[in-house]
């Protein structure tokens, strides 16, 4: 319990610092948001003893140091959240191919009892969601990484050496990247879970934090490997 607090502690720290990072235009402080981000993913190894999260985290610490020392310190700060919004369009995406089950089906049969019936309708709603989810993370992506081509004075196409006739503070893709997506993504839960509340009454959770709860609980089946439609899945 201590271990995953200190990783959603860090995770939530390293917006936050990378912001901070953009708004004092400071190489030292990305490196070390760069390395709070860092700790976060290599933890768990960390805490076990595995040689290969060392390794890791030593590789890291070096290349680090090294970035704190130039400008292209800025360049893998880009990356997190291009990469974060593209695996969550595709952890979506994949399981609209033929003969899949859209992810959110997945998770309304595993919050549901196993031989409840669903109503056609929540399947198609289901489906519509699954690629709602899949086009707003695309879309995240597509804004995160233009704002950070076109940003000034530290975007990827001037770190490059190719100067764009329009650029963007780089304060601003800081904003969106760092802070405006998560209130995008959570507005867009909230809006949804009302206007589900409303359409389809019916549900085996009683309220917000009931379905969040049972939502943890499900997680590990519904987003494991995409499964054809009509295998069995287990909570």
């Amino acid at each position: 319990m201590l271990l995953k607090g200190i990783m959603i502690a860090l995770a939530v720290c390293y917006p936050l610092l990378a912001h901070f990072a953009v708004v004092r235009g400071s190489a030292l402080l990305t490196a070390a948001s760069l390395g709070a981000l860092a700790l976060a993913v290599l933890l768990p190894g960390l805490a076990r003893g595995r040689p290969a999260a060392y390794v890791s985290a030593a590789a890291a610490a070096a290349i680090l140091i090294v970035l704190a020392r130039s400008s292209l310190a800025w360049l893998p700060l880009y990356a997190p959240a291009i990469v974060t919004d593209l695996f969550g369009a595709w952890l979506f995406a994949r399981t609209l191919t033929p003969g899949r089950v859209p992810l959110i089906e997945r998770i309304v049969r595993l919050l549901h009892a196993p031989d409840e019936q669903l109503d056609p309708a929540i399947e198609v709603y289901a489906r519509r969601l699954t690629i709602a989810w899949a086009g707003l993370f695309a879309v995240l992506a597509a804004v995160s990484l233009a704002l950070a081509l076109f940003a000034a004075p530290n975007g990827i196409l001037l770190l490059l050496g190719l100067h764009p006739g329009v650029t963007v503070p780089q304060e601003v893709w800081s904003l969106f990247a760092n802070l405006l997506e998560y209130g995008i993504v959570a507005a867009f839960f909230a809006i949804e879970y009302g206007y589900r509340r409303q359409r389809f009454p019916q549900q085996p959770y009683a309220n917000i934090l009931d379905f969040l709860r049972r939502m943890v609980r499900v997680a590990p089946a519904a987003f494991g490997a995409a499964r054809p439609r009509g295998a069995r899945s287990s909570a």
